[in-house]
């Protein structure tokens, strides 16, 4: 069953999390804004769009003039998102741990710190972290219009996390 998140961020139900509570961002011509860290409250990853345990820290929304949306999302060891889509694709930046990744149909391949993986658009995919190692990476989204990054789907299978 198809899942539809119409808010700011990530892959992630971060979507939400990314919108709510969140400083204006400066106009063009206003100048730069500067969201200090830790001003914004962490949300834990909604069982709706992730398996086991996940935090949402988010860093800048999408309402901006680039419609893009960041955040940083960590995953307990074993812990993933489901089965997604991005409509303008998604890129990731693992920050720290060991992860995986899988595209629909391919194997599954490990992730580590110090690598980027560009989610093209329309790739159904999911990551998360390796089953011994947490893994937090910075997830960068840009919205196709207004409100929408992300299309979630079903649930990563222990058998497909596995590479089964």
């Amino acid at each position: 069953m198809k899942k539809t998140v119409l808010a700011g961020l990530l892959s992630v139900s971060a979507a939400a999390a990314m919108t709510a509570a969140q400083p204006a961002l400066a106009e063009p011509d206003k100048g730069q804004t500067i969201i200090r860290g830790g001003e914004q409250a962490a949300v834990k990853g909604s069982p709706q769009f992730f398996t086991g345990s996940v935090r949402i820290d988010p860093l800048y929304p999408a309402n901006n003039a680039m419609r893009s949306s960041g955040g940083s999302v960590t995953f307990e060891p074993g812990a993933r998102s489901h089965w997604h889509v991005h409509p303008v694709g998604q890129v990731l930046i693992v920050t720290s741990g060991v992860g995986r990744t899988q595209e629909w149909g391919k194997p599954v391949q490990e992730i580590r710190a110090g690598d980027v993986v560009i989610c093209p658009v329309g790739v159904k995919h999911w990551h998360g972290a390796a089953p011994n190692s947490a893994m937090t990476h910075i997830s960068i989204c840009e919205e196709k219009e207004p409100g929408k990054v992300v299309e979630w789907m079903e649930e990563v299978t222990d058998a497909q996390y596995n590479g089964n």
